[in-house]
């Protein structure tokens, strides 16, 4: 899969820009602020519907404008397709896939597949429990594109959720009548069975993950392993409760074993039971405490976790071979993802960019942005742009 051409009106910096793309590899190059990653942040925002650098659209319009649209058109094998976005902040985005009748948004996932390498990917490793999860849940998305929508309803159950606990905790610390809570048994329900589905989907992926990314380990840092992914779990193992969520002190699941072997049902059970256990902490405080947005997913590198053990090398070594074995998985499910790597070389060390550098050329496209041209390494020959105030220029 590979896009051939990508079209921006009022995205980032760019009131309108026409981007001819081929297979093999393209280099943005130009100085820091002129707009290279707007591009490839563009296409990486297909592929997820979200940034991997903001956390809401308002800052992808361009200062002035009302909305955004991204337009590209993607090629796999003889199939051809035209996908758009309108990003609308405030109100809902919109999509349209071959200038038909408006879909949803989601719809449009799985049409443009990406892995993403950047600066930002050191916090995979170095980071907070969140950065892990959303590495895990965009990559269970790029699998299986109907994920969209379970994560999505995981997400509103949870807001619910919380508001009710949260109405609760308020009306206590008040000296008020207690709440009628029943509902909360219902909240229950919903939130374990979508909690559920995530949990297996995840532990699936590091199941199928785990070899990929040590292998990818040993390509980048020779000797430097084993590496190890294991999946902690705020509800504890089966017939015991978990611990507080989002710090290292929650209770480890034993890694993927916890789900892996489970089935939806069972582990619906389990978090049901998990989510009983709680309910008189979770009133007090006013927050669900249990479920997978307080999971973490624990990188070993040798017998200690990374975070925290790992040099600042060990770390980009590990970072990159997360990124990697996305790839490599994604590509062994049979549709190829656009390699996008975003001012990464300028971040590696001279042996680090060039063995990274001939890892990703077979790519089928690969998008590469660089502030130097120096940086982006002899092997990674192919099309150039000049990225400055405004303009994209192939040379």
């Amino acid at each position: 899969m590979h896009v051939t051409h990508l079209s921006l009106a009022d995205f980032r910096s760019y009131a309108r820009v026409e981007v001819p793309l081929d297979p093999g590899v393209t280099a943005f190059v130009g100085a820091n602020g002129q707009g290279k990653t707007n591009l490839v942040e563009a296409v990486g925002y297909l592929a997820t519907l979200g940034s991997h650098r903001v956390s809401s659209d308002a800052p992808l319009v361009r200062m002035g404008a009302e909305r955004a649209v991204i337009r590209a058109a993607v090629t796999q094998g003889e199939r051809a397709q035209l996908v758009e976005l309108e990003l609308n902040p405030g109100r809902a985005n919109r999509a349209r896939i071959n200038r038909s009748s408006q879909v949803k948004p989601r719809d449009v996932l799985g049409i443009v597949r990406t892995v993403l390498f950047a600066p930002e990917d050191l916090a995979l490793v170095k980071g907070d429990p969140g950065e892990r999860r959303r590495f895990l849940d965009e990559l269970v998305t790029a699998r299986s594109p109907r994920m969209a929508a379970v994560r999505s309803d995981y997400e509103r159950v949870l807001r619910q959720r919380n508001t009710l606990l949260k109405s609760a905790a308020m009306a206590r610390r008040h000296g008020g009548r207690g709440m009628d809570l029943s509902t909360l048994d219902v909240w229950d329900q919903h939130l374990a069975r979508a909690g559920a589905e995530l949990l297996a989907q995840r532990a699936d992926l590091i199941t199928v993950l785990q070899p990929l990314t040590d292998k990818a380990y040993e390509q980048l840092a020779p000797g430097g392993g084993p590496v190890t992914l294991e999946y902690r779990s705020s509800a504890g193992e089966p017939g015991g409760v978990g611990g507080s969520g989002d710090s290292d002190d929650t209770v480890d699941a034993g890694g993927a074993g916890m789900a892996a072997g489970a089935s939806r049902d069972e582990l619906y059970g389990h978090l049901m039971a998990a989510l009983a256990g709680v309910r008189k902490q979770e009133i007090e405080r006013g927050v669900t405490l249990v479920g997978p947005h307080r999971d973490d997913l624990v990188l070993r590198l040798g017998r200690l976790p990374a975070k925290g053990y790992a040099s600042h090398g060990e770390s980009w070594s590990y970072a990159l071979a997360l990124r990697l074995a996305s790839y490599d998985l994604l590509r062994a499910e049979g549709n190829e993802p656009v390699l996008v790597l975003d001012d990464v070389f300028a971040e590696l060390d001279a042996r680090r960019r060039e063995r990274l550098a001939e890892l990703v050329v077979p790519g089928e496209q690969v998008l590469v942005t660089a502030a130097v041209a120096d940086d982006v390494p002899g092997v990674l020959a192919g099309a150039r742009y000049m990225v400055a105030e405004g303009a994209v220029e192939r040379v």
